[in-house]
């Protein structure tokens, strides 16, 4: 089986010769191809090099192609800075009070930019690779978050308890933007595609809230990228252990859930059901910790779901740049040793 293989069969439920092994790591890979981060974002043919380099280096299975959290807030208008070596980040909020909500006009992010190096970079990815690697296209950030984004934080979530109607419609429009990039995502090649709902999740607001605001418009979500025929994965940040069956909900092919969350947890929700990416501490463990505590962390997860072809090696979230080469290859290494069922 190629990497490409692999994975189609751990997200159908079907065992795969090896386990498969797609990272988070677009930080790494642009710092070990010798670009800024400045750098990576502003042409895509470098960022599909830094992919491409950091796939033959370590024999990964799949991408994961992404660039930064607030892509699609700027194409929203929503102020934006972008410091040399980090990624791109939201310095403003576009919608000062929610009962302006009606005055945003609609917005045609393929107009934009950053969404075309986004684009054309998966393009570029996906040519070179064919159907010999996986490619996953992150579609940034799917509507609860984003609303986060166009109103400031703390606002946001004040608008939730006292406005209710307003929040829906800025979730509508939300919802229509990245919806968007996933339709023209799908016109990219890529295999699959995935959107991150961090404050969406229980450390931001209660699972009652979840339920209300967020789940119905990733539930929309999903049901675009079906309706193109794509497989789609949600990412979450923090401990998701409450809302997990929530999640489920969804209809979303896979999960990328951080490490706070019980892998007990998560294996026993999705083993027979659901795919699952990760949840390998990015900090802690792969950029700050040993080999050797990469391998052992490996090798609980990969324990954990020996019953199940469900599973895609990767981190919990992005993995940071300056991570020792020698973690990932450890971590390969283990990963493509270890007994792959039962």
């Amino acid at each position: 089986m190629n990497g490409w293989q692999r994975i189609h069969a751990a997200l159908k439920g079907e065992w795969p010769d090896k386990r498969p092994i797609m990272l988070h790591n677009f930080m790494m890979a642009a710092r070990e191809a010798g670009m800024t981060m400045q750098e990576y974002r502003s042409d895509p043919e470098k960022a599909a090099r830094a992919h491409i380099e950091a796939v033959e280096k370590y024999d990964l299975d799949g991408v994961l192609i992404d660039f930064d959290t607030a892509t699609l807030a700027a194409a929203a208008g929503v102020p934006v800075e972008d410091p040399i070596d980090d990624p791109s980040r939201c310095s403003g909020a576009l919608l000062q009070s929610i009962k302006d909500v009606g005055q945003l006009q609609a917005v045609d992010i393929s107009k934009n930019e950053r969404v075309q190096i986004w684009l054309e970079t998966c393009s570029l990815v996906k040519k070179h690779f064919s159907d010999e690697i996986f490619v996953r296209g992150n579609c940034d950030q799917a509507p609860f978050s984003l609303a986060s984004m166009i109103r400031p934080s703390e606002g946001w979530m004040m608008d939730l308890l006292l406005y209710e109607e307003e929040s829906f419609k800025l979730l509508e429009h939300c919802t229509n933007i990245s919806g968007q990039f996933i339709r023209l995502m799908a016109k990219t090649g890529v295999d699959m595609v995935s959107n991150g709902d961090s404050p969406a999740g229980p450390e931001m607001i209660s699972p009652e809230l979840y339920r209300k605001f967020a789940l119905p418009f990733e539930k929309k979500i999903v049901a675009v990228a079906h309706e193109l025929h794509f497989p789609y994965g949600l990412h979450i940040c923090g401990n998701t252990d409450v809302i997990l069956k929530d999640m489920a909900q969804t209809g979303a092919d896979a999960f990328e859930l951080d490490y706070k969350t019980d892998i007990n947890k998560i294996h026993d929700l999705c083993k027979d059901r659901i795919a699952f990416f990760g949840n390998i501490d990015p900090s802690g463990v792969i950029a700050l910790g040993t080999a050797d505590q990469v391998e052992e962390k490996a090798r609980e997860l990969l324990s954990i779901y020996k019953d199940s072809p469900r599973f895609i090696m990767n981190a919990g979230c992005a993995i940071p740049p300056m991570t020792p080469s020698e973690n990932i290859e450890r971590l390969v290494d283990v990963t493509r040793s270890f007994p792959d069922r039962v």
